[in-house]
This record gives C-alpha cells, sequence and structure tokens, in this order.
C-alpha cells in the first residue's frame, strides 16, 4: 500500500526499553505500538466508542509482517487508516516506517488488527451502526493527512 493511501500518522521516537539484547525493537511491542497508532488514528477520525457505554471493540485477530529492524532512539511514523469494514468489525491496517521528511518509504513492519464491536454483557459481536461506518470511510477519504505525535 502507498502512504499516499493513508490519513493518519503518528510519529513516535524509539526507547531503549522497547528494544530486547539484541538492540532491536523486541518483536512484542510491535502490538503496543500497534495499539498506540490506532488510538491516535480513532481519536483523529472522532471515535470514542470506548469506555462509554455497553459495549466495546474487541481485537480478533492481529498479524505484524516484519520487514527491517528498527533499533533504539530511531524516530518512527506509523500510518494508518481502515482497511476493511464489515457488519460487526472493522479491519485496520498500520504501516510503520522509518520517519522521513522527505516523502520517501522506509517501510520496517506491517501490523493488521481485526477488530469485532461486542456486547459486553452477552460477549457477542454487534452490528457496526451506519454512523459509525461513515465516520471512518469520511476521515480515509480525506484530502489531507492528520499528523500527530511529534518529536525532537
Amino acid at each position: 500500500m502507498s502512504l499516499s493511501d493513508f490519513r493518519h500518522r503518528h510519529r513516535l521516537r524509539v526507547r531503549y526499553g522497547e528494544c530486547d539484547m539484541q538492540g532491536v525493537v523486541y518483536n512484542a511491542r510491535y502490538l503496543d505500538y500497534g495499539d498506540i497508532a490506532i488510538t491516535e488514528y480513532w481519536r483523529a477520525v472522532g471515535f470514542r466508542y470506548m469506555g462509554e457505554g455497553a459495549m466495546e471493540f474487541h481485537v480478533a485477530n492481529a498479524t505484524v509482517d516484519f520487514k527491517k529492524p528498527i533499533k533504539p532512539d530511531e524516530v518512527l511514523d506509523m500510518w494508518t487508516r481502515t482497511e476493511k469494514i464489515g457488519n460487526t468489525s472493522l479491519t485496520v491496517i498500520t504501516e510503520i516506517h522509518g520517519a522521513r521528511d522527505d516523502g520517501a518509504e522506509d517501510l520496517r513492519s506491517v501490523i493488521r488488527e481485526v477488530q469485532v464491536l461486542v456486547d459486553l454483557a452477552e460477549h457477542r459481536p454487534l452490528p457496526l451502526p451506519e454512523a459509525v461506518k461513515a465516520q471512518f470511510r469520511t476521515f480515509d477519504l480525506r484530502d489531507t493527512p492528520v499528523f500527530s505525535g511529534e518529536v525532537s
């Protein structure tokens, strides 16, 4: 997928404690990064379901494709978008790139999560409201990207 397909970027700096003895980001941390990226993406979209009622999104599936290592103190750009909208779920993709201001791509990892809307009392999937579907579609079709998490 091209970076031009994404409308949200969150930038962060890798902390030493996120790395393993091999001097690269520990593999489990990639899902932490994916969670940060999705949280900031949802904030940019204006989506506020979490903690507000009897339903929440649960991660039904998560995959990480490792492309290139990430090292301590690197600055990363995490580009996120909704890849697919289903009846009860959203498939969200995050591409992690080494931060570059020249527009070039430096792909390090691709994370996909299927998030299912769940009734918390019954623990069963719920249909996604049309307004929620429209909210994500509208954001991902906007002309200009939204940036968050600037680092020095």
